[in-house]
């Protein structure tokens, strides 16, 4: 037995047990508490539903702190979201690695501004067209604009970077110079806009030709855009989705975690920066 029992890496007597039928079969794992803290699980679950197990804990670890109650551990809300089939289903389906050059995390706020832009259509084929401006360092989405049936002009862009540029700093000018990274669209290039651009404080920098990867920053806020609000959201028409855009974006920077910010959302992760100063 002592041969066997070395094979399977298990201790001689839990395999006695086992051949002899005394051993106790194991239970799930069960907290009491569990019964409490499910019902909010599934309240988050129903509002967010394009969020796994590590989004749905800090939202809830955020809830719980704010009441005066313990956190819970990512561990237990996995293992609630299991027994209640509320786990996001995998894609089924590898993604392709791709290789990245460009600048992305920042060791501090207001160093490196990322935009890009993004479009989808309505219901009723309505074409909405995004232009951000996101902080590499604390996720935060500065500005923004959006269009209906139009593509994003140079005037869009310019009045992004001064209400970007008035809100981090208050004034018309970048104390220090800011890079703002982008894609080589028409309405970043072209020359006024650098010139604008230049007026505020700012360096414009582009992304490689064929490289969007370069500016991942950007991608990853597209992707969170499309999956957790654009998917789940009733788009009617033009005039219906505009109006709601703000909303998506408020709710993004308050309340989105992430994991490069320790799972705190753009806002909660710049208030603890400015109180720890």
């Amino acid at each position: 037995m002592k041969t066997v029992a070395d094979v399977l890496e298990v201790s001689r007597s839990n395999l006695h047990d086992r051949v002899n039928g005394s051993a106790k079969p194991r239970r799930g794992y069960h907290k009491a508490q569990d019964a409490v803290v499910l019902p909010r699980i599934q309240a988050l679950v129903a509002k967010r539903p394009t969020y796994g197990y590590r989004r749905i804990t800090a939202i809830l670890n955020r809830q719980q702190r704010s009441e005066g109650l313990a956190a819970v551990n990512h561990k237990r809300v996995y293992r609630i979201m299991e027994r209640n089939n509320l786990l996001l289903q995998r894609s089924g389906f590898d993604r392709p690695e791709r290789s990245h050059d460009g600048k992305v995390i920042m060791m501090r706020s207001n160093l490196w501004w990322c935009s890009d832009g993004l479009e989808f259509a309505c219901w009723n084929g309505d074409v909405i067209r995004l232009a951000f401006l996101i902080d590499a360092h604390d996720r935060e989405i500065i500005s923004w604009r959006a269009v209906a049936n139009a593509g994003i002009s140079g005037s869009d862009v310019q009045n992004m970077l001064l209400e970007a540029v008035e809100r981090r700093f208050g004034t018309h000018r970048a104390p220090e110079r800011v890079e703002v990274l982008s894609d080589n669209g028409s309405a970043y290039t072209a020359k006024d806009t650098r010139i604008f651009a230049q007026q505020l404080g700012l360096k414009s920098c582009f992304t490689p030709v064929k490289s969007p990867q370069s500016n991942g920053m950007s991608e990853a806020f597209v992707k969170t855009l499309k999956r957790d609000y654009v998917r789940v959201n009733p788009l009617p028409n033009a005039e219906i989705v505009l109006s709601l855009i703000g909303d998506w974006i408020e709710d993004y920077n308050e309340n989105h975690p992430h994991s490069g910010l320790k799972w705190k959302s753009p806002r909660d992760f710049i208030r603890t920066k400015t109180e720890t100063a």
